[in-house]
């Protein structure tokens, strides 16, 4: 069924050759600072789909989500509390707010680290999956702003009208998170046992055991206490910052053009050993 969910996204066409390998990053407080979906709150009642009740609600959420992460049961009346106040929206319209306010609102809290270590598997050849349990209409822009070669997202049912019914299609949370990347894997013949695995919280453990190489970052301590009894490693990525900024006349949109150099900087700490082996390939591939 994950053929259903897994997109690609508009960046470059998808490769010919089935790709061997892949990073698999959730997206709120591991690759960006904050939740996507609740960052849009304020967007939202300007374009009149909430009120000002709402606006403060999703504020609370948030900071509640940002303070100690969300357990099972947080996430479970949060998903509730989203699938009822979304309930009657025009799908057209959320896109447009989406997009009209996406670099205003997510660029200046994509982590640097996160941007690197993106790059970094770029470089070494592999794929780049988000795999987020917000709405698809917000994830795929994000994943295409950040060069991802493929998202998998929560999908909400648009009625005949285009507007949502305030039911999930397809909830891409927890254990559904790691059926969809074996079934990416199994289509797109990816290795597993060579993959790589990103997330903060401890509802995203059973993606994290579908990978050979999974990653703990700014994790909760629920999640900390699991990483440090499997030895996982544990990495603390701190530095929001502009894309834009990260390279004098990068352009948005679109895989992001930075070079090895760039990943040294804001990464070494982090993804070095990453870095370090993609960029000796790319040496040797370039004086053979």
């Amino acid at each position: 069924m994950v053929g259903a969910y897994a997109r690609g996204v508009e960046n470059q066409p998808l490769p010919r050759s089935l790709p061997r390998t892949a990073a698999f990053f959730d997206l709120d407080k591991t690759v960006i600072a904050k939740s996507s979906t609740l960052t849009f709150s304020k967007s939202f009642y300007q374009g009149g789909l909430i009120n000002r009740r709402a606006v403060l609600r999703t504020a609370y959420t948030q900071f509640i989500f940002l303070a100690g992460g969300a357990d099972h049961d947080q996430m479970e009346r949060m998903r509730e509390y989203l699938s009822a106040l979304c309930k009657g929206w025009n799908v057209q319209q959320v896109r447009e707010i989406v997009a009209e306010a996406l670099h205003d609102l997510i660029d200046p809290i994509i982590y640097d680290e996160a941007a690197s270590l993106i790059e970094a598997h770029h470089t070494a050849g592999r794929d780049v999956v988000i795999v987020s349990t917000s709405g698809a209409e917000v994830v795929e822009p994000i994943g295409e702003m950040l060069g991802a070669d493929r998202v998998v997202a929560t999908r909400m049912v648009v009625g005949e009208d285009g507007c949502f019914t305030g039911e999930i299609e397809y909830y891409a949370y927890g254990p559904t998170k790691a059926e969809a990347v074996r079934e990416l894997a199994e289509s797109e013949g990816y290795d597993l046992a060579r993959c790589y695995a990103y997330s903060d919280s401890i509802t995203d453990v059973p993606m994290l055991e579908a990978v050979g190489h999974p990653h703990a970052v700014n994790p909760d301590r629920a999640l900390r206490r699991e990483a440090v009894a499997r030895e996982w490693p544990v990495l603390v990525f701190n530095r929001p910052v502009r894309l834009k900024q990260r390279l004098p006349g990068f352009a948005m949109g679109g895989r992001p053009a930075l070079v090895a150099a760039a990943a040294v900087g804001a990464a070494a700490a982090t993804a070095g050993l990453v870095w370090y082996a993609s960029r000796r390939r790319a040496l040797a591939a370039g004086s053979a």
